[in-house]
């Protein structure tokens, strides 16, 4: 039973490890496709779509390893029940991260014959930084168990959510720019996949305050003191 049990806890530190891989895969793509943005790398667009196919790999390989896990342990003790549904639930999150990247390097590399606006770049560079802090951020808390650090990830995801509120007065400013309002319309898509991402993010520190704390409780407070605009609409 001893040996039994100790082969279980080395399982789901192997699970763990895939987990921060496949967060380190997932950061490489949305990185290269924020470096992207112009459009301008055919080489950086291709990696980003054959980059995908690994994160994707990693988490039906996750999904496998968790169902197979609970089914070796049965019954599963609460905090090792709370681990695996997290780190089910975080692989999801960067699976889906890393469908954000190729959502950005496919807009990205259809608008690069378009003529762009260097502010415009400027901004989604930063927001693109910010949210890839917050992924970082997201994983160190995982990997130390820190619920301190995934409680700020809200404060770190206001400035994006800033950011992706002004882009839209820059599509509106771009309106009577001959030739603009294209790129500017398809570079806001991107601002949306890039505070999707931080959203994302804040997500996945939600379900490392779970694990750790046993609540599961979502940060939406902290993250959204006021609204001051309605909700863009959700596209399907």
């Amino acid at each position: 039973m001893h040996e039994g049990r100790q082969h279980f806890r080395n399982q789901l530190r192997n699970l763990e490890d895939e987990i921060q891989a496949m967060a380190t895969a997932a950061e490489r793509l949305f990185e290269l496709s924020v470096r992207n943005l112009s459009g301008q790398d055919p080489a950086l667009y291709e990696m980003i779509l054959a980059g995908d196919d690994e994160v994707d790999a990693h988490y039906l390989s996750i999904e496998g390893r968790v169902l197979g896990l609970l089914a070796l342990q049965s019954p599963v003790v609460a905090t090792d029940l709370r681990l695996l549904m997290a780190l089910l639930h975080i692989s999801l999150h960067l699976e889906r991260v890393a469908d954000m990247a190729v959502n950005i390097a496919k807009v990205a590399e259809a608008a690069r014959r378009l003529p762009k606006k260097a502010t415009m770049l400027q901004n989604l560079e930063e927001m693109g930084g910010r949210a890839m802090q917050m992924l970082e951020a997201a994983m160190d808390a995982l990997a130390h168990r820190d619920v301190e650090l995934s409680r700020k990830l809200p404060s770190m995801d206001e400035p994006i959510d800033r950011l992706n509120r002004a882009m839209l007065n820059e599509v509106l400013a771009a309106a009577g720019e001959e030739g603009m309002l294209e790129w500017c319309v398809d570079m806001h898509v991107v601002a949306r996949q890039i505070e999707r991402v931080g959203d994302h993010a804040v997500d996945m520190g939600e379900q490392l305050a779970f694990l750790v704390t046993g609540e599961l409780r979502e940060f939406t407070d902290a993250s959204h003191p006021e609204v001051e605009h309605p909700p863009e609409p959700v596209s399907a």
